[in-house]
């Protein structure tokens, strides 16, 4: 009996210092345990010395840039064709080139034209004889020698020949003929199969789609020609800053392969509309141009001051600027903060707007934020010790 109660307590001797020495490895394995090196504990006079609060929603007048481009303005550029059918037999001008209101671009050999031309001829002609057949019947139906029947029948063929004649001089014009043109063929009833391609204003040739030898429609493109002494500068905007888009708002405006300053001016267009694509909206800025730096298509950016919206902000006292990345510190316990990191914008009376990483709600050290951070990093280090 004696023997197996020996056994029994050497049995229960051996559990418990098992048991402890489990204890010992736990209680090891959490005194090893880092703790997070963006959490501090302060004392009580430190946290006395320190103001708290939350970030306060402020008017913020800042600044927004949007990538933009320049456009040729619209009011002044023209895409010249020809209104007939023809092969082309001259060019006469190039890409690059000024040219005037009214000078010819190239001309073409229509037979469409020519047969309008003769169409038109054949109806003066008609017209002519009809004229001459009233006026003779009108002389007959005075001496009784036919009846007023006839008479009313050879004016009914006079009005249907002047009509065809007005038909025609439509059509010359349609096709690219001036008045001048139609008396002057009208006069030495000559044709002419060669037309002219005329520029409708001055400018600079931008483009030529046509070449010696083609055979072109009237939907086809010949010549695009700009006046370029004003442009504008086109720019897309998301449409969460909708809201301050307003005709006349002030912007500035950087061309860098100008390498000059800011172009200042002001909206001359916000689109009421979307784009559904894109989810911006489109906006221009008239430019004069009149020496010719500012080129179509060229890379600009577009600046937008003095937009005013309400964001919430923090003083710059409650900014801490690590790794180049900018946080605060956010009370989580009493005497606990924990450096958080935030994206701050525009930088208005001492104070950063908030962009995201806190809310309206969270509790913050707003002042000695400077003094705190080197309390937790002194605390990092000892901790690593």
């Amino acid at each position: 009996m004696n023997v197996r109660v020996s056994r029994f307590q050497m049995m229960c001797l051996c559990s418990l210092v098992l048991l402890a020495g489990c204890k010992q490895k736990v209680a090891g394995k959490n005194a090893s345990q880092p703790q997070d090196p963006n959490i501090v504990t302060v004392n009580a006079g430190l946290s006395s010395s320190l103001k708290v609060g939350t970030a306060q929603t402020t008017e913020v007048t800042g600044t927004l840039q949007v990538a933009a481009h320049i456009e040729t303005d619209a009011r002044r550029i023209a895409r010249v064709g020809s209104p007939v059918a023809g092969r082309i037999l001259r060019l006469i001008v190039f890409e690059g080139q000024r040219v005037n209101a009214g000078a010819v671009l190239a001309t073409l050999h229509s037979t469409d034209l020519s047969d309008a031309q003769m169409q038109f001829i054949k109806a003066e002609s008609q017209q002519g004889l009809a004229a001459a057949g009233v006026a003779r019947a009108e002389q007959l139906v005075a001496a009784d020698v036919i009846g007023r029947a006839e008479l009313e029948r050879r004016r009914a063929e006079q009005l249907q020949a002047t009509t065809e004649v007005a038909a025609y001089r439509t059509q010359l014009r349609g096709l690219g003929m001036t008045e001048a043109q139609i008396h002057q063929m009208e006069t030495n009833r000559k044709l002419s199969a060669d037309y002219p391609i005329v520029s409708p204003r001055s400018g600079i040739v931008l483009k030529r789609d046509i070449t010696v030898g083609q055979v072109v429609q009237p939907a086809d493109p010949a010549f695009t020609i700009a006046d370029l002494s004003s442009v504008w500068i086109v720019a897309n905007v998301p449409e969460e800053e909708g809201a301050v888009l307003r005709q006349g708002m002030e912007v500035a405006v950087r061309v860098p392969a100008l390498r000059t300053e800011e172009i200042h001016g002001r909206l001359s267009y916000v689109s009421p509309i979307v784009d559904p694509n894109t989810r911006t909206i489109a906006v221009r800025m008239d430019v004069p141009n009149s020496e010719g730096l500012l080129k179509p298509d060229q890379l600009a950016s577009m600046t937008f001051t003095g937009r005013s919206q309400k964001q919430l902000t923090v003083p710059n006292t409650a900014v801490v600027r690590e790794e180049d990345k900018d946080h605060v510190f956010v009370r989580i316990g009493p005497g606990r903060f924990i450096l958080r990191e935030v994206v701050l914008g525009v930088e208005e009376n001492d104070r950063r707007a908030v962009i995201s990483g806190i809310t309206a709600t969270d509790s913050l050290v707003l002042d000695g934020a400077f003094h705190l951070n080197n309390q937790r990093k002194q605390a990092a280090i000892k901790g690593g010790e």
